[in-house]
């Protein structure tokens, strides 16, 4: 990069957006001044640690996938440990998860890919698979860079038990959306990928399956220790960005000059700033805004509420890591995670037993127009009626509602992301959730791909 000091503003101060600004600080000058913007109060976005009756527990994301497909560490564990939080890293039990199916917790079968199985004599009797499912055509299930709806292909190749069973309560889990409207080639990139050359959907699974380089004996989900708060907090140390809170940036245009203009802060009095170089990481709604472009923000999004409740010590779960619900069960629970169970460094540590509960799925906000109490109240009910056996009261609880908190992908969404991109001025890259999934790790990696297009643009000015 040239010797003329330069700006970079990063409008977002989620994981995604610190991630950029790290790595921006990592390839800059020690000159370069970075501003963070983030208009809420606080930065994290959705990672924010609370308390429950004295134990620390996640207000949002609890985990991250501490591997990639690839068999390397994850982009969220190589970020954890550039930020000195290597040692931090803990895993969750070997316990197993469960669904909710009619009344009774069946464990989740093995050998599924985010619940496509591809051995369908191994369903141990979750799901019946269609008459003469899953026929070679001769031909590979996929076009090439074709994009399709999980369920709608699932369920044209095993039938709609398997989707409504297992495919849907996995997807829910991660993206509280429904399969038939989630694309394939965004939450099982893998999948995709195999189906352009197998000519069946087990033979696609199986070989998407042996593709991934998982390391034996690896965890498969991680967390830090003290927090997710605790990442945040390194990460916008690591980053020596100044950061600029509660004040959302409104406007974004390109000077005469070549640089950018941001407007941020109230109407009445605005905050005015310029930058040679924009990080767009924020949700779909505000980017569209910002870049002036409606189609932006076309990206649907669910609303979720976690409700966690702290029962008296000893009281007795399940001995599961937690469980999903499918839909079809009615419930308003759709996820639950008996968080003292499944982090072995909070079960060494005296206190109350933790259940943290998700509520809500894509199109179902009208159930969450519920007070905290009554949220709270069916939290408790259902949870208990899907363990068999009521729920001692709990000693301590609270309620964390994400409106618009998770983007629903819809088939074709990859390429209308890379349609939007390569439309961008130079200058200007986007990253986060809206655009390139959920989950630490792509965030990570999004924020981080954003900040080398950036320094790339630098570096030739």
């Amino acid at each position: 990069m040239k010797s003329v000091r330069k700006r970079i503003a990063v409008i977002g101060g989620g994981i995604a957006g610190l991630a950029a600004a790290v790595r921006l600080r990592d390839l800059t000058p020690s000159g370069t001044e970075i501003v963070v913007f983030e208009g809420s109060p606080a930065l994290g976005g959705k990672l924010h640690t609370g308390e429950l009756g004295g134990r620390r527990v996640e207000r949002g994301a609890e985990s991250f996938l501490a591997s990639g497909s690839d068999g390397a560490e994850s982009a969220a564990v190589a970020f954890a440990r550039r930020l000195g939080l290597g040692e931090a890293l803990v895993h969750p039990a070997a316990r197993p998860a469960a669904l909710a199916i009619g009344g009774r917790l069946t464990p989740i079968p093995g050998g599924t890919l985010v619940g496509v199985p591809g051995d369908l004599s191994a369903l141990d009797g979750v799901a019946l698979p269609a008459s003469g499912a899953d026929v070679d055509r001769g031909r590979p299930l996929l076009a090439p860079g074709a994009d399709v709806a999980v369920g709608e292909l699932v369920r044209e190749r095993y039938g709609d038990e398997v989707v409504d069973r297992l495919v849907d309560p996995m997807l829910g889990g991660v993206y509280a959306g429904r399969a038939d409207r989630l694309s394939l080639r965004v939450t099982m990139p893998q999948l995709a990928a195999t189906a352009e050359t197998e000519h069946t959907l087990a033979g696609a699974v199986r070989a998407a399956q042996a593709r991934s380089r998982r390391v034996p004996g690896r965890p498969v989900f991680a967390a830090v220790g003290d927090g997710m708060s605790r990442l945040v907090d390194a990460a916008a140390s690591a980053a020596g960005a100044r950061v600029v809170l509660g004040l959302p940036v409104r406007e974004l245009s390109r000077t005469p000059a070549g640089r950018w203009k941001l407007i941020f802060g109230s109407a009445p009095s605005p905050g005015v700033d310029e930058v040679d170089a924009v990080v767009l990481a924020v949700p779909a709604s505000p980017a569209a805004r910002l870049l002036g472009d409606p189609a932006v923000g076309e990206l649907a999004y669910a609303s979720v509420a976690l409700a966690a409740m702290a029962l008296p010590a000893g009281a007795t779960l399940p001995d599961l890591s937690g469980f999903l619900v499918p839909p079809g069960e009615g419930t308003l629970v759709k996820a639950a995670t008996f968080f003292t169970t499944k982090w072995p460094h909070l079960a060494r540590e005296p206190g109350p037993v933790v259940v943290r509960v998700s509520l809500g799925r894509a199109g179902e906000e009208d159930r969450l127009q519920l007070d905290d109490a009554s949220l709270l109240a069916v939290a408790r009910r259902e949870l208990g009626e899907l363990i068999g056996a009521e729920l001692p009261a709990p000693v301590d609880s609270w309620v964390q509602r994400w409106g618009g908190g998770l983007p629903q992908y819809a088939p074709g969404h990859a390429d209308r992301v890379a349609r939007l991109r390569a439309g961008l001025p130079e200058g200007l890259a986007l990253a986060g959730a809206a655009f390139d999934g959920v989950g630490i790790p792509a965030c990570v990696a999004s924020g981080e791909r954003a900040a080398d297009d950036v320094y790339r643009f630098l570096e030739g000015n």
